[in-house]
């Protein structure tokens, strides 16, 4: 009787290791999809934060090495990053922080979910209230930006570099679109051009700049000069 109760035992915990090693190989995978997700502080290091700092200096936030080290000088450029661009002030490289900076966020959302929706977020922010076309003609001058080697090449960057965007400045890019925003925002992405390839926009009544005076006019759509 002890002979079969210890073979149970035998039997159970053998079980229980098989079980054991079955779970933890199918979580490693988890584990591995965690650590690329994974945000981005101060003490962290590695290709993330090389990518960080690359942003950040690029658009003149950072002023130290490309080291891939969090230190100091990173978590104050995260925070006027932050700070500028109407983000949640905590010097933390978390998902939307990343998003703004056009970097992986290891979110699972599709990323032309995030894409149609910070598009849409500049169009009502720059545009609401002009004509149906002229929303989607400042979507065109984001993605012909995205297109152009003189801007950052993903959405983000584009909307987010420094001093681009009005929207960006007061914070009305973190207003709430409209349907309209939505559909601008997608018929641009779809290929919709009114501007004809502008990467330049202005409204006549309010510009201050005269460098942007100076640029052609290709097109004026509602209260917006369109220019190359």
């Amino acid at each position: 009787m002890k002979k079969r109760t210890r073979l149970a035992w035998v039997y159970f915990i053998a079980v229980v290791l098989l079980a054991g090693i079955y779970i933890f190989g199918n979580l490693i995978p988890e584990l591995e999809n965690y650590s690329r997700a994974a945000i981005s502080y101060y003490g962290s290091s590695g290709k993330e934060v090389i990518e960080i700092q690359k942003r950040l200096k690029a658009w003149g936030y950072y002023h130290g090495a490309i080291d891939g080290k969090y230190g100091y000088l990173t978590y104050q450029a995260v925070r006027y990053f932050q700070s500028k661009n109407g983000l949640k002030v905590d010097g933390i490289a978390g998902k939307q922080t990343l998003y703004a900076l056009g970097l992986p966020t290891g979110s699972s959302s599709n990323p032309n979910d995030q894409h149609l929706e910070l598009l849409a977020r500049c169009i009502y922010g720059e545009a609401r209230g002009e004509p149906y076309e002229g929303q989607v003609a400042i979507a065109a001058v984001v993605l012909n930006r995205v297109a152009d080697s003189r801007f950052p090449n993903t959405i983000p960057g584009v909307i987010y570099q420094p001093g681009a965007f009005t929207a960006v400045s007061d914070g009305q890019i973190n207003l709430t679109p409209n349907d309209t925003a939505y559909k601008a925002a997608r018929d641009a992405l779809n290929g919709w051009d009114p501007t004809y390839g502008c990467i330049y926009y202005y409204n006549p009544a309010t510009a201050t700049s005269k460098w942007i005076w100076s640029r052609p006019i290709v097109v004026k759509i509602g209260r917006h000069n369109f220019c190359k």
